[in-house]
């Protein structure tokens, strides 16, 4: 019987973690370690309202403080781990001590990928990935006028769509020719270009950063093209990288995250993973995934304490993220990664329509802004792997539950 289940990460993913096994009853010890002095919170609110002010932060929290009163949950906080021995089966942490454990579940998240550019060290350059990391840029907003954000997805777009909000003069510098170009097609970058330059916000597309400027503080971003752009400070977006030194230096499979199964069990019976951290098996996409989204998160981390507690349950769902800038919602279901044709589902001069994806007739993802109802419809389909003929998914006076039944 496991008596011990030690988790290393105490961010959404981890706390989920330690909710599932209390709600399936688990009665044995359980130990969280973190590296943040924080409780573990939820981090899609960070670049939202919480950045807006919104929010305070232990409306952030997966729970409040009082559950971890638990006598059976022991909280290690501003606590790294540094090493893993899989043969004594303990933890190595920074303060010199040994954790032992007879479960396993990292949850080690992911970091922000650094930009290589001269001038990085100079303050007022920020990036956004943790508490600390906002509460910096909102003191910045508080006395600044000129913001530059480097990276024109997610994050990116949303720290600019706050600023505005607070009248900053804002610039966008982004690498490749439009926004969010990883996540959407075409149509949803043009829309989103457009109502960011609505707001006031200057894009500097297909444009390489090469350096910030300033003597000690950051003054302005030097693009590749001799352009030099005022700032009085800086928020850096441009991706995050899976956490995975830890696992790969204790001889567990890594490639592009730590390789799970759809467990979320590592190559270690012992030793499970969830969250951003992870890489695994999806039957509905055939193919192996790295999310980072706190669906993924959540979802692995019931899974894991679903099997952990003994229950057989495995992981296999249709992906989906969301994204708030200005009035505007857009909710992602499916991956559109490898589609030959779209179809635009409604009126995105109405502010409220859809972008569905096909792929060799077969639908695999939908965009949804400000519409909820194709979101939640189209995740069925697509996990049906729906063949729908394009005159009948554009037909708005049919519902996409409608298809679904006729499937």
């Amino acid at each position: 019987m496991t008596e011990k289940i030690v988790i290393a990460g105490a961010g959404h993913a981890a706390g989920q973690v330690v909710v599932s096994l209390r709600q399936l009853k688990f009665d044995g010890q359980i130990v969280l370690v973190g590296d943040e002095p924080h409780l573990p919170y939820q981090r899609p609110p960070l670049s939202k309202k919480f950045l807006a002010g919104e929010l305070p932060p232990e409306r952030l929290y997966v729970k409040p403080a009082s559950f971890y009163d638990d006598p059976g949950i022991e909280l290690r906080l501003q606590t790294t781990v540094t090493a893993i021995d899989r043969k004594k089966k303990t933890l190595e942490i920074d303060d010199g001590d040994d954790i032992p454990y007879d479960k396993l579940v990292l949850a080690l998240g992911a970091s922000v990928r650094q930009l290589p550019v001269e001038g990085m060290d100079l303050k007022g350059v920020h990036y956004l990935r943790n508490i600390a990391d906002v509460e910096g840029i909102r003191d910045e907003m508080d006395i600044a006028r000129r913001l530059v954000v480097i990276g024109g997805g997610y994050i990116g777009l949303e720290v600019a769509a706050v600023a505005r909000t607070q009248r900053l003069d804002v610039t966008v510098v982004e690498m490749v020719d439009r926004v969010m170009s990883r996540a959407v097609s075409p149509e949803i970058s043009d829309f989103y270009q457009i109502e960011h330059a609505n707001h006031g916000v200057k894009l500097r597309l297909s444009t390489e950063v090469a350096a910030l400027r300033g003597k000690k503080r950051v003054k302005s971003v030097e693009t590749a093209d001799g352009e030099s752009i005022p700032a009085d400070f800086v928020v850096v977006g441009v991706g995050i990288t899976p956490n995975t030194a830890l696992a790969e230096q204790a001889g567990l499979e890594v490639s592009n995250g730590i390789l799970v199964d759809d467990h979320c069990r590592t190559g270690d019976s012992d030793i499970y993973a969830v969250g951003d951290c992870t890489s695994h098996p999806n039957e509905i996409f055939g193919r192996q995934l790295r999310l980072e989204s706190v669906h993924n998160a959540v979802e692995q981390a019931k899974t894991a304490a679903s099997n952990l507690c003994g229950t057989d349950a495995h992981y296999s769902q249709v992906p989906w993220f969301w994204s708030d800038q200005y009035d505007l919602k857009l909710q992602i279901a499916g991956l559109s990664e490898g589609y030959d044709d779209i179809v635009i589902r409604g009126n995105p001069a109405e502010k409220s329509f859809a972008c569905l994806y096909l792929k060799e007739g077969q639908l695999i993802a939908c965009d949804a802004v400000n519409s909820p109802r194709e979101f939640m419809q189209s995740k069925p389909l697509i996990a049906a792997h729906a063949v729908i003929p394009v005159e009948t998914l554009a037909d708005t006076e049919t519902p996409l539950k409608e298809m679904f039944a006729g499937l």
